[in-house]
């Protein structure tokens, strides 16, 4: 009888044994399941829907701002992707040839110290304030006097300078990184510029010829900021003392060029130059790939620029180039795995800028033998 009984109850645990394990297996077929529905659903939102789409443009834009942007036709295609970067090149390039019509009024340095009464309320050379948004921290740094501001360059030919090395050995208040440069290996060293540089009025640096187009971000003898497509001999003639190339501008006579996040070239870490119509520079730093900030796009920007009058602004080189130097200390967040990039230019304020050391590292040099990869 007992025999009986232990068999009886090993039966019975054995039942339940392929009771639970039959369960189990269902619950595990049933999740597979529901992950195969949603995977596909969601799929098909991501690549057949119009809201799946924009997000999927918006994170291929994203990757063609990065060294990666080839990876961006598992995302849209190669054929799209190659329509996608020549539209947005197009699209810049139109952004820089309307006309300004003039609307900075630079209020002119007085000569002579003028009487008690006529002494105007004195504005701080350069104030700097924090700026966030949904996806995004940065700071926006705004420079009263435009003509204390002068384009650097590095000290010694061969490989590019970090920003914060330029400020300490100009002695310079602040820095911001200038324009774009050629860097094959993507590790951020740049001693090619790509376009034109000015400084000092002189010309440093031009790939173009003088009689070649090229876009450009820069301020003139008066302190007024000039952005957009322009011939080398024009930017002589307009009197322009400090350039470097990038594009696009897209704050032309008060009015923002694009129209809505889907055209703000994707979210990135951001450097952008605006102009008041009082005359004062205005520089936004976004963070960007960190967890703290995932970085704007260019209609963020462009927003936040309308807010504080802006008249004109263009984009700066952005990405891991990204940094602002504040009485010789990086205040914000660079991105670039590499730590600060070396860089061929950056736009540096100075109380003096006469007095500033900057000579030009280009000169003597046979521009088309410089070789990016070796350096």
């Amino acid at each position: 009888m007992a025999v009986q009984q232990t068999t009886t109850r090993q039966a019975t645990m054995q039942a339940r044994v392929k009771s639970q394990r039959s369960a189990g297996i269902r619950f595990m077929l049933y999740v597979i399941i529901s992950i195969t529905i949603l995977s596909t659903l969601s799929l098909g939102w991501f690549f057949l829907t119009s809201s799946g789409s924009s997000l999927r443009f918006m994170m291929a834009d994203t990757i063609i701002t990065t060294q990666h942007r080839d990876w961006a036709k598992y995302l849209i295609g190669s054929a799209e992707l190659q329509k996608r970067v020549a539209t947005y090149s197009k699209s810049f390039d139109e952004m820089g040839t309307e006309k300004d019509l003039g609307l900075v009024e630079i209020a002119p340095q007085p000569s002579h110290v003028p009487a008690v009464a006529e002494v105007p309320v004195k504005k701080e050379l350069v104030t700097i304030e924090n700026i966030s948004g949904p996806n995004f921290k940065g700071k926006l740094v705004t420079i009263s006097d435009p003509t204390k501001l002068r384009i650097a360059v590095p000290a010694k030919a061969g490989k590019g300078e970090k920003v914060s090395s330029m400020v300490k050995r100009t002695g310079a208040i602040l820095g911001v990184n200038g324009g774009g440069f050629i860097d094959p290996n993507w590790e951020g060293n740049g001693f090619q510029p790509e376009g034109v540089v000015i400084s000092g009025g002189k010309i440093f640096y031009n790939d173009k010829g003088m009689n070649g187009s090229v876009q450009i971000v820069g301020i003139d003898k008066q302190g007024r900021m000039i952005s957009g497509k322009y011939k080398v001999s024009e930017l002589l003639e307009m009197g322009v003392q400090e350039a470097v190339s990038f594009s696009p501008r897209f704050i032309v006579n008060g009015v923002g060029q694009i129209k809505g996040q889907a055209d703000g070239w994707g979210i990135a870490p951001r450097t952008c130059m605006a102009q008041t119509k009082d005359g004062s520079i205005l520089f936004a730093i976004i963070d960007g790939r960190q967890t703290h900030s995932i970085g704007a796009t260019l209609y963020d920007v462009q927003e936040i620029f309308l807010a504080h009058g802006a008249i004109t602004a263009a984009n700066l080189d952005g990405g891991a180039s990204t940094v602002l130097v504040h009485n010789n200390a990086i205040i914000n967040k660079p991105s670039s795995e590499y730590g600060e990039r070396y860089l061929p230019t950056a736009w540096l304020l100075f109380d003096d800028p006469e007095t500033a050391d900057i000579k030009n590292v280009w000169e003597g040099l046979d521009i088309t033998k410089i070789d990016p990869s070796k350096w």
